[in-house]
C-alpha cells in the first residue's frame, strides 16, 4: 500500500478511508468514508480536536486544521492551507495553491505554492472556489458558488464570481440570518 494505511476498524475513521502516518488527528475528530488524507515527514497534516470531515474529501501535505471544524463532503484541500477554529466548509469546496499551474511545472517541480489562510469562525458555502494565496478574515461568510480571487476582510459577507463584498455580519440586515 505504499506507506498508506487502510483504516476501517477505528471508530473515528470511515470505511476505506486512507490516511498515512504523517497525519495527526485530534481528540474526538471523525473522518468519514472514502477520504484520502496524507502528509509527509517534512509537511505533516495536523487536524485539531472535535473536527468532522465528510466523505470523499482529499487533504494533501502541509495542511493545518484548527478545532471544532465541520467539513461537508467532496472537499479538496491542497498543500499549504491553514484553517482556523470553528470553520464550516460546505460540500464541493475547492482550494487552489498555484496561480499558474501546468503539467511541465509539476513534473519539473518548479511550481510556486501560495499559502491560503482561513481565519476563525468562517463559513464557506457549497461549491466555492478559493484561489491561491488568499486570506479570509475571522467571522467572514462566503456565499455558495463564490469564486474568491482576493483577500476577504474580517466579518465580510462575499458572494459571486468574482466574489464581492455585499455587507458585514454585524449589519442589521444580516444579524438575524447569521446568528
Amino acid at each position: 500500500m505504499g506507506g498508506l494505511l487502510k483504516l476501517f476498524t477505528k471508530k473515528n475513521i470511515g470505511n476505506y478511508t486512507l490516511i498515512n502516518k504523517y497525519v495527526k488527528l485530534g481528540k474526538n475528530s471523525k473522518i468519514w468514508h472514502f477520504c484520502n488524507i496524507y502528509g509527509t515527514a517534512e509537511n505533516p497534516v495536523i487536524i485539531g480536536d472535535n473536527v468532522q470531515i465528510g466523505s470523499y474529501t482529499e487533504i494533501k501535505p502541509d495542511v493545518k486544521i484548527g478545532n471544532d471544524c465541520r467539513f461537508q463532503s467532496y472537499i479538496f484541500i491542497p498543500d499549504g492551507v491553514e484553517i482556523g477554529n470553528m470553520v464550516f466548509i460546505g460540500p464541493n469546496v475547492v482550494f487552489t495553491n498555484d496561480k499558474y499551474p501546468s503539467a511541465i511545472k509539476t513534473i519539473n517541480k518548479t511550481w510556486k505554492m501560495e499559502k491560503t489562510i482561513i481565519g476563525d469562525n468562517v463559513t464557506i458555502g457549497a461549491r466555492t472556489i478559493i484561489g491561491p494565496g488568499i486570506k479570509i478574515g475571522n467571522f467572514s461568510f462566503i456565499g455558495m458558488g463564490s469564486v474568491i480571487t482576493k483577500d476577504v476582510p474580517e466579518k465580510a459577507i462575499v458572494v459571486g464570481n468574482p466574489a464581492k463584498i455585499i455587507g458585514y455580519v454585524e449589519n442589521k440586515k444580516y444579524k438575524n440570518i447569521l446568528k
